[in-house]
């Protein structure tokens, strides 16, 4: 019988900052980087899982040890009693006593579960000879259901409501599939609107944008209000009047300021205006979202688990809602808030940019589509065009839409080499540069992983 033998992890980072790559209001010089693990089997197929948790730099050292406190639930496990019950082991890293103390279902400590759970799909489904959104779309309602936790959700979704809206979706499954397999998935672009970026650099990348098919792109705001105004100015010029233009300020603003900033952004007909104000801030976002319709807020990049989605959907919050593979605690979290935004009837349109982010949550908008909402109507996963070539199975994006992807697994594999040229501070992207982290581990320990 095989077994889970090991959870190996990886402080893997790129020096995004140096080309101020990723920049905001917020987070000025991220380096994308990635708490990576490798989920190892003594299976005779050879097959691992591997996941991740996205930081932007030294978050790494304290996310590695928080997904390093989860071998004692891990190793030791049967595969085929894992594979064949994903709701069951997502349950117990999420409920686990001890280390529930320490949120519960929120912080580090969740962004570990997701990281070791999206492993084990990872796993899953290349056991079983399908691409993640595959595996799942091609399941009952009922097992669906199973995956879920409804646990301090019952108030606003019940599992007989869960499984209402997957069979009201699975008639047209097929139909969708093919649809999907066809022509893919809508996506939108931030590539052009990093808050580092010129002017000249913003209107040469949104117009690229423009030509590459994209039919919205976003850039950053809420570092100071006059260069805002200046800077969606350089980009409807250089796109269009036709093209979506979105606002992202990372949670720049309290809620007074957030209402008098956005009515100087409004004229500019922004296509939504994201994270406002503090992720954790429902009623804040409520506020803000009265104050100033008919401008559409979106948020969820940095909600900690569902519970806190539930709560944004039951308050009227949000317009749009975004998911992120890599925030909550894996596909299974993933797959209650998809449920929780098709039951009030609001958009998602996903999260995505940061290291491997592309990779995983393409999957999970497929699911929506395929299985949950039926939809892809005002929806869109976000895009940024870099890092993909250090994965096995990047994304494909063409004509401004995400191609599915037809290889088992959840993408989430990351090339060998590119593991250890960025492993930190040993890897060769940072060798004989200055950084203040905690040393990385070094990958001549591990076993290598397959190319």
């Amino acid at each position: 019988m095989a077994r889970l033998t090991a959870l190996d992890t990886f402080d893997v980072r790129f020096p995004t900052s140096r080309e101020l790559d990723g920049s905001d209001a917020m987070n000025p010089d991220p380096d994308y980087s990635a708490a990576y693990v490798i989920l190892r089997t003594d299976a005779e197929t050879g097959e691992d899982g591997h996941g991740f948790a996205f930081t932007i730099g030294r978050g790494n050292d304290v996310q590695r040890v928080a997904i390093e406190s989860l071998a004692h639930l891990v190793v030791g496990r049967s595969v085929a009693e894992v594979v064949g019950d994903l709701g069951g082991f997502a349950r117990a890293l999420a409920g686990d006593s001890q280390l529930r103390w320490l949120g519960p279902e929120k912080g580090v400590q969740h962004m570990a579960v997701g990281a070791v759970i999206n492993a084990a799909w990872d796993l899953a489904a290349k056991l079983a000879g399908k691409p993640v959104w595959q595996l799942v779309a091609e399941m009952s309602p009922e097992q669906i259901v199973q995956l879920i936790d409804f646990r301090y959700l019952t108030d606003a979704l019940t599992p007989d409501e869960a499984l209402a809206i997957l069979r009201r979706a699975e008639p047209g499954r097929r139909e969708r599939t093919d649809r999907l397999l066809e022509a893919g998935y809508p996506a939108y672009t931030t590539s052009p609107g990093w808050l580092g970026y010129s002017d000249d650099k913003l209107a040469r990348l949104a117009r690229q944008a423009v030509a590459d098919g994209f039919g919205t792109i976003k850039i950053k705001v809420g570092r100071d209000v006059d260069e805002d105004v200046r800077r969606i100015k350089v980009a409807r010029e250089a796109i269009g009047p036709d093209i979506g233009l979105a606002v992202d300020a990372n949670q720049r603003w309290d809620v007074g300021p957030a209402v008098d900033w956005i009515s100087r952004l409004a004229s500019a007909n922004p296509a939504w205006v994201e994270e406002p104000t503090s992720p954790d801030d429902i009623l804040g976002h409520a506020e803000i979202r009265r104050r100033v319709a008919p401008v559409r807020i979106s948020t969820g990049e940095h909600g900690q688990n569902r519970i806190l989605f539930k709560q944004l959907l039951q308050a009227g919050a949000v317009d749009i809602l975004q998911i992120d593979a890599a925030r909550v605690a894996g596909v299974n979290e993933n797959l209650a808030i998809l449920l929780l935004a098709a039951k009030f009837g609001v958009p998602v349109v996903p999260h995505a940019g940061g290291v491997g982010l592309c990779e995983l949550v393409q999957h999970l908008a497929m699911i929506d589509y395929i299985a949950i909402s039926g939809s892809i109507e005002g929806r869109a996963i976000e895009f940024v065009d870099h890092l993909h070539e250090h994965f096995r199975y990047p994304v494909r994006v063409r004509g401004g839409r995400y191609l599915a992807p037809r290889e088992p697994g959840f993408s989430a594999e990351m090339l060998p080499a590119s593991l250890q040229d960025h492993t930190y501070p040993t890897g060769a992207a940072w060798r004989d540069t200055d950084s203040n982290s905690t040393p990385g581990v070094d990958l001549s320990t591990h076993p290598q992983e397959k190319s």
